[in-house]
């Protein structure tokens, strides 16, 4: 028994690859670890291709994390897909290039970011030949999730500042036909209809606990480990890594992202990390740890947008007319618990996640001081904020955070109200965003960002498109996964 079977026989380990494994119990072209949309886009590409797939996957289904999203994939460029053009929006390319370069922050991967813009009309084509339906219908409201089986809505930040300086705005968010929330369910079925009519062998209760290299640091094949048994698969074309991020591995996340863990909601599955973690094993470079994307469903109504934010401070701290995860992203970076979103009578409306986002109502008053008075705020630090914010709006400005003039109106129509949307009573949900770097064809790279051979990662397994809070906009995940998923699956089965 080699040192890596003692290892997975005493409980679950990926920190050690196996070199010299005893024997081959299978043997396939391309082995893809994780069947979620990034690893069920990797096998159709490379099976569509002629490689012999073998896909394994730790839980005994199809789906994971990406099962649990709303289906959104986020696509345009080129002119725009049918949908973006019949609702009367010409999205140009250099446009989402520029736009994903903001959104990816401070570390974004200008070569992704081109590629992606240049081939997303393309891949909203791919998506109709998987099997997948888009209605050819626009939501102008600013919505989180259509609840219906409408497609096109705004996903993002968009039309606020500072993206909207840089980059035409136009709503890019496309949701499967599907009545309802949670299309990603949908999009999954899809997906994994493909995989077997392309006769890939799907092993379900499969997991990897080892990488198998060579001497000279090629990634041979995989230990796959099943009914408390080991398997040594021998995979002659690549190892792909597509197993989801790390949010459920909480300790990882104290280790990376501490600031994450004040959310007490992370999204995912067997989003352990191991992915990761294999990758690492084998001398693959983690980036972007520290980030991760934290969300409040604090609208629609969109009319709530012309109402402001404050901290416990009674400070405002960001355009609220920005997407829901960015206004969520800055709330937790204030360093403290108690957030509000302050309305007058014209733009209150009971938010429609209320009571499942647990936002209720923390104060009402007549005035301002009595809003300010019940919420145990320093005397006059809401009052002066609220002041000044309707000066400015009054004008149709807003100098110190630059919310559209679309969005400003003076709140000054009693009664007022504060929305309760505190850090630990609200539903924050949670990912994270960092992953093993990768070259847009999929490989992982080392710490002298060099390919290791034969291994390659996809989905929140790599960082991809989406690897900044502040920017994130809602399709980003499905379609970094989808489209990189493919691209490591192509690149394999050559």
């Amino acid at each position: 028994m080699s040192a890596t079977t003692e290892t997975a026989a005493r409980g679950y380990s990926v920190t050690r690859p196996c070199r010299h494994p005893p024997r081959w119990d299978l043997e396939t072209d391309v082995a893809i670890i994780g069947f979620g949309a990034a690893g069920a886009s990797a096998a159709i590409e490379a099976a569509g291709a002629g490689a012999q797939v073998t896909l394994f996957e730790a839980t005994s289904g199809n789906g994971g994390t990406s099962a649990l999203s709303g289906g959104e994939i986020y696509m345009g460029g080129n002119g725009g897909t049918p949908i973006q053009i019949a609702a009367g929006f010409h999205d140009e390319t250099e446009a989402l290039y520029r736009y994903l370069l903001m959104a990816g922050g401070p570390n974004a991967d200008a070569a992704k970011v081109r590629l992606y813009a240049d081939l997303s009309r393309a891949h909203f084509d791919w998506l109709l030949a998987q099997g997948v339906e888009y209605k050819n219908s626009f939501i102008p409201q600013r919505i989180v999730e259509p609840d219906t089986d409408d497609c096109l809505i705004w996903s993002g930040s968009e039309e606020a500042w500072p993206f909207c300086e840089q980059a035409k705005p136009c709503p890019r968010g496309h949701t499967p036909k599907f009545m309802g929330m949670g299309a990603g369910r949908y999009l999954m079925d899809k997906l994994a209809a493909r995989v077997n009519a392309l006769g890939v062998d799907v092993r379900y209760d499969a997991r990897a606990v080892a990488l198998i290299t060579g001497d000279d640091g090629v990634v041979l094949g995989v230990v796959i480990r099943s009914a408390g048994q080991d398997a040594y698969v021998r995979a002659r074309k690549g190892v792909a890594l597509c197993a989801g991020g790390f949010v459920m591995n909480r300790a990882m996340v104290k280790q990376h992202a501490p600031w994450m863990l004040r959310s007490q909601h992370p999204i995912g599955t067997v989003d352990d990390g191991s992915g990761i973690l294999l990758g690492q094993s084998v001398g693959g470079q983690a980036i972007n740890m520290s980030e991760g994307f934290v969300t409040l469903p604090w609208y629609p109504p969109e009319s709530l947008i012309q109402g402001i934010f404050i901290n416990e401070r009674g400070q405002r701290y960001i355009n609220e007319d920005g997407y829901h995860g960015r206004t969520a992203h800055y709330g937790l970076r204030q360093g403290c618990t108690r957030l509000f979103s302050l309305q007058d009578s014209e733009t209150y409306g009971e938010p429609a996640f209320g009571p499942f986002a647990k936002i209720g109502i923390a104060a009402t008053g007549d005035t301002w001081e009595e809003v300010e008075k019940e919420l145990e705020l320093p005397a006059g630090a809401l009052v002066s904020t609220v002041a000044l914010y309707n000066q400015h709006a009054a004008r149709g400005e807003d100098p110190l955070f630059h919310k559209a003039r679309k969005w400003l109106k003076p709140l000054d129509q009693p009664p007022f109200v504060a929305l309760d949307c505190r850090i630990d009573v609200c539903f924050y949900p949670s990912f994270t965003l960092g992953g093993l770097d990768t070259l847009p064809t999929g490989e992982v790279l080392d710490a002298a960002r060099q390919p290791i051979p034969g291994l390659y990662a996809a989905g929140r397994t790599a960082c991809g498109l989406p690897r900044w809070g502040e920017g994130y906009s809602s399709g980003m995940s499905l379609a970094d996964a989808t489209f990189f998923g493919r691209q490591a699956g192509r690149r394999m089965a050559q």
